[in-house]
């Protein structure tokens, strides 16, 4: 009775020294993101999917914390208090007001931003390439004159685009700065929707109703995360709708013009592993996303009331959907 006693407690013992030697050797990664959304969560994939190339897989030597802002700001705030209380040993910040959180709260821990617009600008890094910090990243600053001047050749009878945005984020500004700018050279004019939180979308939305004849939603979060409302009014009042990120054109956009976010994601997983393998995050370059495609739905085309010319969508397609929802060209 007492030996099997004193066996069951060996075991008991050799059970919890394994444990807390297998929990030693996991590596904690805390990822946050503003909002879900398919940009962003594609995001998150790419980021996991180069880890594990590299080796950094997850469950076996990797253990991740993920985290949502829910798309309120202050959020952020608290989740990159929580990496940092938690001592984790990267972060993943996905969106500029996670990364600028992190960076402002976290002096030591490596983080890799992703999906940001302009993180000089807002503060995230002092230049592009090698930082000199503990931070590096990619960003997903989108082609926004290419983008307009090919959704206005796809709308040429379009003279008021419209727009819903959320003012307070930073990385949403820049973009709308850009598209005035070139709407303007372009002779068309860009009528703007704000919002504050995902459920005013709808009625931004509605209140564009007759004063635009396109809507083309930009990098704004918000917008985004509630997307299917604009598409619903869109589709009931034929006004033709438009988005960067690839992602929207199935969920209701005529076309998008813009990078690949699982890319975005992949390239900074890379980041990451380089780091995780002993680099100084320093030295590996922060840079920008690389590689736009064109995504058409015949399919929401015809149910906002739009005919696309044949010869432009066949020659710029990357991607097509035809009227039924079926994938013609990749």
């Amino acid at each position: 009775m007492k030996k099997t006693t004193l066996m069951g407690i060996c075991i008991i013992i050799a059970g919890l020294v394994f444990s807390a030697g297998a929990w030693a050797e996991m590596i904690r990664i805390g990822e946050h993101q503003i909002v879900a959304h398919p940009a962003l969560d594609n995001d998150s994939k790419g980021f996991k999917a180069a880890l594990e190339e590299e080796g950094f897989i997850e469950g076996k030597n990797v253990k991740f914390d993920r985290q949502n802002a829910q798309g309120d700001q202050p959020n952020c705030v608290i989740i990159a208090r929580k990496f940092e209380d938690d001592r984790v040993d990267l972060i993943h910040a996905i969106s500029t007001p996670n990364a600028q959180a992190s960076v402002k709260i976290s002096k030591t821990i490596p983080i890799v931003f992703s999906s940001v617009t302009d993180p000089v600008a807002t503060g995230i890094v002092p230049n592009m390439g090698k930082t000199g910090t503990h931070v590096t990243g990619v960003s997903d600053a989108w082609p926004i004159g290419l983008q307009c001047r090919m959704y206005q050749d796809l709308v040429p009878h379009a003279k008021r685009w419209g727009t819903i945005y959320n003012p307070g984020d930073v990385n949403v500004t820049f973009h709308i700065k850009k598209m005035k700018a070139v709407m303007e050279k372009m002779g068309v004019k860009l009528i703007e929707a704000h919002i504050s939180s995902s459920s005013e979308v709808m009625q931004a939305a509605q209140s564009l109703v007759g004063r635009v004849d396109a809507i083309h939603i930009t990098s704004d979060n918000t917008a985004v995360s509630a997307f299917e409302s604009i598409v619903k009014v869109c589709n009931e009042n034929n006004i033709p709708l438009f988005a960067g990120d690839r992602d929207s054109c199935p969920r209701g956009a005529v076309a998008a013009y813009g990078p690949d976010y699982f890319l975005i994601g992949y390239t900074a997983g890379k980041k990451a592993a380089r780091i995780l393998k002993g680099e100084n995050p320093g030295e590996v370059e922060a840079g920008l996303a690389v590689g736009y495609s064109l995504w058409v739905s015949l399919k929401h085309a015809k149910a906002q009331g739009l005919k696309l010319p044949p010869t432009l969508i066949e020659k710029a397609a990357d991607k097509l959907w035809d009227e039924n929802g079926n994938v013609v060209k990749e």
